[in-house]
């Protein structure tokens, strides 16, 4: 029989290209939202496999939601990608985004456990956890200093995972996954804002691009690489816990120079630099070690800034008039 596996939060940017993923490797996937009636799962849509996977409704806050959903499916395997999603958001909605991932990823794990513990549970934390990292990539033994509540909400959620699968023996790991993009990004995010502004430019629709601070400093990998990385993990004989990145990392301006050169523009002509969007506190250096996903999984990042930058304009300029 195919593995049955569910994930929740299937509708944003990770959440379709694993899907996809994981039906062409034979698995039969099963996908949550808040209210699958009313979302529209257009990222499910644009990768061409909605019909392919079983939606289902659940309010990841409500525990009463979480365990029935889980119980009514009995998945062997449970990604967990849920959760309010922007660092910049969670200054301003610092209640929902630790609700829909600390609650959330609590519930997930309290319902597996009182289940018998034996479905594996991958769990999505992140590079902001690490906070500043400094010059020194960091790895799976840098301690975490987060400085939103996104992160906060995300570090939580990783001891969380850790506890269950140390005090219960349950099968839960985590992915601690460094920046990654593609076309599915919603455009509040930085790498979207920035792609769809200089495809606007480039054919004549004179704006201007308005950021906040670009000399941040990150590692950006190809989310669908990344996602492959989550099933790596998921499917490794003991559950443990990785860093997932490139091993790059490039300042937010070096970014916008990469994607205003590919149209031959200079982005200094283009851009304004608005000090209110300066979040209350940020990362300003975030570098990564992944020699551990790299020498267990053998899994390593192919797409370089280049190549990221080229494919989310070349998907804007073929789907987007």
């Amino acid at each position: 029989m195919n593995k049955r596996v569910l994930i929740i939060g299937i509708s944003g940017q990770d959440g379709p290209y694993l899907a996809a993923l994981l039906l062409d490797k034979g698995y039969e996937v099963y996908g949550t939202s808040r209210d699958a009636e009313l979302q529209s799962f257009d990222n499910l849509k644009k990768l061409g496999i909605i019909e392919k996977v079983s939606l289902l409704s659940v309010a990841l806050n409500d525990f009463g939601s979480v365990y029935q959903c889980i119980q009514n499916n009995s998945p062997d395997q449970i990604y967990n990608l849920a959760g309010q999603s922007s660092v910049g958001l969670s200054f301003d909605q610092p209640h929902e985004t630790l609700e829909s991932i600390e609650m959330g990823t609590l519930n997930i794990l309290e319902s597996i456990r009182l289940m018998g513990g034996k479905t594996k549970l991958y769990n999505a934390c992140s590079s902001e956890c690490f906070g500043d990292t400094g010059s020194t990539g960091a790895d799976e033994t840098t301690p975490f200093q987060p400085r939103s509540p996104y992160a906060v909400a995300k570090a939580a959620s990783f001891w969380m995972v850790k506890n269950y699968r140390e005090a219960y023996n349950i099968p839960a790991c985590s992915g601690i996954l460094f920046n990654h993009e593609s076309p599915l990004r919603p455009d509040r995010f930085v790498t979207q804002k920035i792609v769809k502004a200089a495809v606007e430019i480039s054919r004549g629709n004179s704006q201007k691009l308005e950021l906040g601070n670009i000399e941040i400093v990150r590692d950006w990998g190809w989310a669908p690489e990344y996602v492959s990385a989550m099933h790596l993990i998921m499917e490794h004989k003991e559950p443990d816990d990785f860093v997932v990145a490139s091993g790059e990392s490039y300042s937010l301006k070096e970014f916008l120079s990469c994607t205003f050169s590919y149209f031959d523009l200079e982005w200094e002509e283009h851009v304004t630099i608005d000090k209110n969007l300066y979040r209350p506190s940020d990362i300003h250096i975030n570098k990564a070690n992944p020699k551990k996903v790299q020498s267990i999984l053998g899994w390593e990042c192919k797409f370089t800034l280049k190549d990221i930058v080229q494919a989310m304009i070349e998907y804007k300029l073929n789907h987007v008039q």
